[in-house]
């Protein structure tokens, strides 16, 4: 990648991320949904959260952003959940390769239930989407996904939250400088245009699909 590309894209998400942030609660929410869906933002939603409970003075506010995340992250999922289950096995494997499709397969088989709540709970480079569309796909129960997701989710911020309270001065020193922002969210910056990458690869196919099928 160009480097001035690369800079440019880091200062935008840097001035997305604080966007974000000064939106408060609905932020962390909002950007939650899209960390949850098909978008790549790895630790972007983390970071927001522990920036936001270091930065907020009352004791309590931080609870009020660990669950707007992990309500957020449900939505998200959700939005994931309908065109994987519609799309079923076959249309998966326009998202999932095929040997990560196998072993999360094996997987759902065995323990489904576990399977979605870890992979809620722990950070990257855990597969979170494609553990969530393979659940989806194969028709795993619609309320029981989403009741794994909040709570793994739910335990995953609050100890995020509790940390954040317990060293937020020192992360809000950190966080707010401009060497941690250009660095952290220049890695959200490639993660954006994975995603772009991966969309684009997705068409492309489902174009060659189209374009292959007899009359």
């Amino acid at each position: 990648m160009n480097a001035n590309i690369f800079l440019a894209l880091a200062g935008a998400s840097l001035t997305l991320f604080r966007f974000f942030r000064r939106m408060g609660v609905f932020g962390i929410f909002l950007f939650s949904v899209l960390d949850s869906s098909f978008l790549v933002l790895p630790f972007g939603n983390d970071l927001l959260l522990i920036g936001l409970t270091s930065s907020d003075k009352s004791y309590i506010g931080w609870v009020s952003y660990v669950v707007a995340a992990a309500v957020g992250s449900v939505l998200g999922v959700l939005l994931v959940d309908f065109p994987a289950r519609a799309a079923g096995e076959k249309g998966l494997r326009r998202f999932v390769r095929e040997r990560t499709l196998s072993e999360l397969k094996t997987k759902m088989a065995k323990r489904a239930g576990a399977t979605i709540l870890i992979t809620s709970l722990l950070p990257p480079p855990f597969p979170f989407t494609p553990v969530m569309m393979t659940a989806s796909a194969f028709q795993y129960p619609r309320v029981r996904l989403l009741g794994n997701v909040f709570v793994g989710r739910l335990i995953r911020y609050t100890i995020e939250g509790i940390l954040a309270l317990y060293f937020g001065r020192k992360l809000i020193r950190y966080i707010n400088s401009d060497w941690f922002g250009y660095v952290v969210y220049g890695l959200i910056a490639i993660a954006v245009v994975a995603s772009v990458i991966s969309a684009l690869k997705w068409f492309s196919k489902r174009r060659t699909e189209v374009v292959g099928s007899p009359a």
